[in-house]
């Protein structure tokens, strides 16, 4: 498998469940605003959509979007039950955990990296986005992670976003279970693997 990642991107949740399942997988670095892969390969011509993640499978066929590739991967270890078992309601659970940090966390802290969005909107979207982490401050004052006691690939990728505020200058530090739980995910040995690879960290 092959992974097009940007460094500290939403790939960043592909590359640490690719550490967690431990399966064989190369790199290549995208630059998002030329469009060119680190070969200088045109990353369009890889996936039309134009950005990360995009993982090119065993069989030479392109899947993309962090919450389907991180399923697909985790699927393929199941043993290491970072994805309950297809067809459970806890796998449903799971697919509401993905698609709320996709819609409501991901974009919603990744549309303040836009320069140009004017004041008076910025700050109905900020409210927004502290309504959401209110939410998930309640979940997990009672949990270790967001499935509960069990780490899973929606945690990966909610890490990966929480990670943004500091390049956004978004104070979470108020919401001190937010805070405990981003430096608990961070701990883990296969994300500080991912984000060294990724030269975010030394």
């Amino acid at each position: 498998m092959k992974l097009y990642y940007a460094p500290g991107a939403c790939s960043l949740a592909v590359h640490i469940t690719l550490c967690e399942c431990a399966l064989p997988f190369e790199m290549e670095k995208v630059d998002l605003k030329t469009k060119k892969t680190e070969s200088g390969d045109d990353f369009l011509e890889i996936n039309p959509k134009g950005y990360v993640p995009a993982l090119i499978m065993d069989d030479d066929a392109l899947l993309t979007e962090v919450a389907v590739i991180t399923q697909y991967l985790a699927d393929r270890v199941p043993k290491l039950s970072l994805a309950p078992p297809p067809g459970s309601l806890e796998r449903y659970r799971l697919q509401e955990w993905l698609n709320f940090i996709s819609s409501e966390i991901h974009k919603g802290m990744g549309i303040f990296f836009n320069q140009n969005i004017p004041a008076e909107f910025k700050k109905v979207l900020f409210d927004k986005l502290m309504l959401r982490l209110n939410y998930l401050e309640k979940r997990i004052e009672t949990n270790l992670y967001l499935m509960g006691d069990t780490y899973t690939i929606a945690d990966a990728y909610l890490f990966t976003i929480l990670r943004w505020s500091r390049l956004l200058n978004i104070d979470i530090s108020s919401w001190g279970g937010l805070v405990q739980y981003y430096e608990r995910i961070g701990s883990r040995p296969n994300v500080q693997a991912a984000l060294r690879a990724e030269h975010l960290i030394k």
